[in-house]
């Protein structure tokens, strides 16, 4: 038979001991006295001894109450550290947010400014390839996403292209003349992927693949090693160091991926979506990015990303 020990018995055991009795306890619990006494023996009947060996002024655990607090603490932090993250204190709006990993940088002047302008959202941020967040768009397990992307349009979440990103070669592998070219690429499907191999076919470079992996931190890391050449946005050498290729046979990169801040309709508190734009266009300055078309929000692209 199973027995569950309830976060609020377990909470009086801490109160209890923490602030010296019960009627303190009781203050800041905001319950009775009767009421915490009531919980105290209900934990003794649970672990069938008494919780306390002796209460009042002389008020001392039993060695199985120490045992038991030891628990309660833990759970209780437990419990409150889960509450805290799936629901917002009030007043307070939970927005999840995501982030295409090549523009991760952007982060810390995003959230300065909502944290500015709309201190009642409450945000939780994930970062990783724009095909996965954007799938989690499409399931609701994200308010709104910057992502890199291009294909036709998909119905679902509002979108605005805030501009367009240059990409550009990085990586200087050692190859010979006649050597297929060595790539570090994120893996399939992806969107940049499709056209980089899209871009050699047509200028008839053979290639093959060196690197493959999901992780940003990888494919710069591959580049860096001089495993394979990469195509990522266009300052990559300023923001983490990677060296340009220099190889007078290679065409240009493949065309400007267009950035997106897509939101789930409905999902994010009036006023964010202009202050969202406004605070990842501010974040964007500097970054290689051609300005887009009208200053509009309209269905966004989502079907075909890159990372």
């Amino acid at each position: 038979m199973r027995h569950d020990l309830q976060i609020n018995r377990l909470r009086a055991l801490v109160a209890v001991v923490e602030h010296g009795g019960f009627r303190r306890a009781a203050e800041v619990l905001h319950i009775t006295q009767p009421a915490v006494s009531q919980q105290i023996r209900q934990l003794s009947g649970l672990i069938k001894r008494p919780v306390f060996a002796s209460t009042g002024r002389d008020m001392r655990l039993s060695p199985q109450g120490e045992e038991l607090l030891e628990y309660a603490r833990r759970m209780v932090a437990l419990n409150d550290e889960a509450v805290a993250r799936f629901v917002p204190e009030v007043g307070q709006v939970l927005l999840s947010v995501g982030v295409t990993s090549q523009l991760a940088e952007v982060l810390p002047e995003f959230l300065r400014r909502i944290n500015r302008e709309l201190p009642q959202v409450q945000l939780r941020v994930r970062t990783g390839a724009s095909e996965a967040l954007a799938e989690q768009l499409r399931t609701g397990q994200l308010d709104a996403a910057l992502l890199l992307q291009t294909g036709p349009p998909d119905p679902g979440p509002d979108g605005l292209e805030l501009g367009r990103m240059r990409m550009a070669w990085f990586g200087r592998p050692a190859t010979g003349e006649h050597d297929a070219l060595p790539l570090a690429l994120f893996p399939a499907p992806c969107t940049l992927r499709k056209e980089v191999g899209e871009v050699l076919d047509r200028a008839g470079i053979r290639r093959r693949i060196a690197y493959e992996g999901p992780e940003l931190i990888g494919l710069r890391s591959a580049a860096k090693a001089g495993l394979g050449m990469t195509c990522l946005i266009a300052n990559g050498d300023e923001l983490w160091g990677l060296a340009r290729t220099a190889r007078p046979d290679l065409p240009p990169p493949p065309a400007p991926l267009p950035v997106t801040l897509a939101l789930t309709p409905g999902s994010a508190p009036a006023g964010f979506a202009r202050t969202a734009e406004k605070a990842f266009r501010r974040a964007l300055q500097g970054y290689p990015l051609d300005p887009a078309g009208p200053d509009r929000f309209e269905p966004a692209v989502l079907s075909a990303s890159a990372a």
